[in-house]
């Protein structure tokens, strides 16, 4: 997907710069108007530009003193919804009705009304050419189903502008997160023809359409007050808008780098990324991605404007063969994290978990033994639980030091063929708890287990966990798994995802954009997680 889009807009605003216009919109759903205002406070507080009115949430509703009210109160430009429920909204009423408390809507003056494609002809007819010269009319369209063809999207804005819009809006629901890029190019498109445009992608693999206006020229974006009250499906909140994706500082230059995962909400990869990007001015922003084909997601966004990938599961190994280059020690474990696109857009792939992993181990280790020459691994017996691509990149890291590896796995077929490439031994997983040859063994953990929100479940019995002398856990959401907390209590040292997770990130940071890592300000970020 090649796009080109115009400059940006640069203006102050209070100390920062911002570097769009794009609105930020936050929907207003309360029963009653006093609510309602209270909101509305609360949204210019947060950050807001608008505020939404959503009238069909309204238990009782007297049109003209109510939006009254609303319009002379409210501390922000006002876009007033009155959405049906043929239109996913609330409202069951008299279309008519409904239609009139929209047209009052514009008379009073209010800055924007939303009306529905489907009832704009009534509209028009009941307004009878008596636009508002104030009143912006933006007309809407909502697909709860899919995302259609480019042509079809396409069509659909000729026939909105068509209606007499003045701000063309349309919201789909992405099936898969490829269908967001026919989303952008219709955004850029419309940009470019002069026509204002508000384009949504619903649900959480849309959620880059509502992050990336600023870049593709959208109208606005809506953002929500609070976690989970949402008028639609997959709306970030304003604060994470504004305080996590920096979206008043993102702008038709900025690069997009994003964490390739199912699932991938828990990831506090872009928490780490955009805050460093952030603290060096460095034009980039950093988005979860559910992916369900990490091929076809690479077919798709090939421009330049997609700039780096960290791959986690299950597509680490998947991730491998989408490269047009592979480092060689990658390619050795067979699976890859961290993939950049270099300036002649081919994908260069490499892995770092291993080095994140290996290091905060050894550095656990070492903490007793602070003389010791060479790894405090040499030797060791390493247990590894999980053959994916971290379970190849702990087993080589720690192959490469010199200890003697075990790969445990729910399959064992798929242990034996890691146990193999890496000269080691194979066990099932439900072989693991009577497993132990000896005492003072390191144990790995990088399958999902114990992930949220499993937090109860454990790879192994807490039994079998005194012969271990060291216990590592990949998850690290939760920080201490239950694997983790009965490793502890039975006398060994453990050492967190969140430290192999920091380990990983310091090279991926620095392939990302070409500067150190801060590696300070990356433990100071994890430090509360």
């Amino acid at each position: 997907m090649e796009l080109v889009v115009d400059s940006g807009v640069e203006k102050m605003e209070g100390e920062a710069m911002r570097r769009n216009q794009t609105l930020i919109c936050a929907p207003i759903m309360a029963a009653s108007v006093d609510q309602m205002l209270i909101l509305m406070q609360k949204a210019k507080t947060s950050g807001a530009d608008l505020v939404e009115v959503r009238l069909d949430s309204l238990k009782s509703f007297n049109p003209r003193t109510d939006i009254d009210t609303v319009i002379r109160q409210c501390p922000l430009p006002t876009l007033f919804t009155y959405r049906p429920t043929w239109e996913g909204g609330q409202y069951a009423g008299d279309e008519m009705s409904r239609l009139d408390a929209l047209r009052l809507a514009m008379e009073l003056e209010a800055d924007y009304i939303d009306v529905e494609l489907k009832a704009i002809d009534e509209f028009n007819k009941a307004v009878h050419g008596n636009k508002s010269t104030k009143c912006k009319l933006i007309v809407s369209s909502h697909n709860y189903e899919s995302t259609p063809s480019s042509e079809d999207l396409g069509n659909l804005v000729a026939r909105i502008q068509a209606s007499g819009a003045d701000i063309v809006k349309f919201a789909t629901t992405a099936q898969d997160i490829t269908d967001v890029a026919r989303v952008f190019q219709i955004t850029v498109h419309s940009q470019v023809s002069g026509v204002p445009i508000i384009a949504m992608v619903m649900g959480e693999k849309g959620l880059m359409s509502r992050i990336l206006c600023p870049k593709f020229g959208g109208y606005l974006t809506f953002g929500t007050l609070e976690v989970g009250k949402v008028s639609a499906p997959g709306q970030p909140t304003i604060e994470n808008l504004l305080n996590l994706y920096n979206f008043r500082q993102l702008g038709p230059d900025t690069r997009i780098f994003g964490v390739i995962g199912k699932p991938v909400s828990h990831s506090k990869s872009p928490l780490l990324y955009n805050e460093a990007f952030r603290s060096v001015g460095f034009n980039g922003v950093y988005l979860h991605l559910l992916v369900d084909d990490i091929a076809n997601f690479f077919r798709t966004y090939e421009s330049l404007d997609f700039a780096g990938f960290s791959c986690t599961i299950p597509h680490k190994e998947a991730a491998l063969d989408c490269c047009d280059e592979v480092d060689p020690t990658a390619k050795s474990i067979g699976a890859v994290n961290c993939v950049v696109r270099r300036p002649d857009g081919k994908l260069f792939g490499c892995n770092t978990d291993y080095v994140g992993a290996i290091s905060a181990i050894e550095e656990a280790l070492q903490g007793s033994q602070p003389s010791i020459s060479g790894s405090p691994l040499a030797g060791k017996l390493f247990v590894v639980i999980g053959a994916g691509g971290a379970g190849k990149a702990l087993a080589y890291g720690a192959k490469e030091t010199g200890a003697r590896v075990v790969i445990a796995n729910r399959t064992y077929e798929r242990a034996r063929e890691l146990a193999d490439v890496v000269g080691g031994q194979a066990l099932s997983l439900a072989e693991l708890s009577n497993f132990h040859p000896e005492n003072d063994m390191i144990l790995a953990n990088t399958t999902s287990i114990g992930m949220q929100p499993r937090v109860d479940d454990t790879p192994i019995s807490k039994e079998a966990l005194r012969y271990y002398s060291l216990v590592f856990d990949a998850v690290y959401t939760p920080k201490i798994t239950r694997l983790l907390r009965e490793a502890q209590e039975s006398g060994a040292k453990i050492v967190t995802g969140v430290e192999m997770f920091i380990g990983q990130a310091y090279e991926q940071y620095e392939r990302f954009t070409g500067l150190p890592a801060p590696k300070e300000l990356f433990k100071n970020i994890m430090a509360t997680y």
